[in-house]
C-alpha cells in the first residue's frame, strides 16, 4: 500500500528564542524540505504551515512555523516527525520515493528467482545501491544502473534485476544465474 504522508525530516532541537526549530531532514538536499509550505505532524493528521526555511548544516535545516513565536511554543514539537503529503511533489519519470521501495521483492528477470525484499537504498555515490534481505537473513546489494536494474513495479510490489555475473555469492558459491 502506498502511504500518502512520507516521513520528511525529524525535529531534534529548537534554535534561539524565536520559536525556530532544526529539522534533520531526510530528502535529497535542503532545497526540497524547503520548498513545503505546507508540512504535517502526527502522520498526516496535523498540518503546520512553514513560515521559513533555510540551510544550517548538511542534513540539518532551521525552520519556522507559523504562529509559533517563542521558544516555549517551538519546544512541544522536538522530537516529532514532520510528513509531506506526497500530492505536492511530481517527481520525474522513474523516479520514486525510497520509502515506496522498502519492501520490494527483487526478483531475477531470467530464473525467476526472489533474492528478497530491499530494506534500504544507499545514496552515498554516483548512483543508487539497494540493499537486500534475503529470506535466510543476509545482505546482498546492487547498483542501480540499467544494466542491472531492469524494471520497478511499485505497484505490483517487485523490482527485476539481471544480475552482473558474480555479483551476488549465495550458500557459498557465486551465483550465476
Amino acid at each position: 500500500m502506498i502511504k500518502r504522508f512520507l516521513e520528511i525530516g525529524k525535529i531534534t532541537k529548537t534554535q534561539g528564542l524565536k520559536g525556530e526549530v532544526r529539522v534533520q531532514f531526510f530528502c535529497d538536499d535542503a532545497d526540497v524540505i524547503g520548498d513545503f509550505e505546507t508540512l504535517y505532524l502526527n502522520k498526516g493528521e496535523t498540518p503546520v504551515e512553514v513560515e521559513y526555511c533555510r540551510p544550517l548544516k548538511n542534513d540539518v535545516v532551521v525552520m519556522k512555523f507559523e504562529g509559533v513565536d517563542i521558544i516555549e511554543e517551538a519546544q512541544k514539537y522536538i522530537g516529532k516527525m514532520l510528513y509531506m503529503d506526497r500530492e505536492d511533489v511530481e517527481l520525474p519519470e522513474d523516479t520514486w520515493f525510497i520509502q515506496d521501495l522498502i519492501g520490494l521483492d527483487v526478483i531475477d528477470a531470467d530464473s525467476g528467482r526472489v533474492y528478497g525484499k530491499v530494506d534500504d537504498v544507499l545514496q552515498n555515490g554516483p548512483t543508487d545501491v539497494y540493499s537486500i534481505k534475503t529470506p535466510e537473513g543476509k545482505t546482498l546489494m546492487f547498483p542501480s544502473i540499467p544494466e542491472v536494474l531492469l524494471e520497478t513495479d511499485v505497484e505490483g510490489g517487485k523490482l527485476v534485476i539481471r544480475p552482473l555475473p558474480n555479483l551476488f555469492e549465495l550458500d557459498g558459491e557465486k551465483d550465476e544465474d
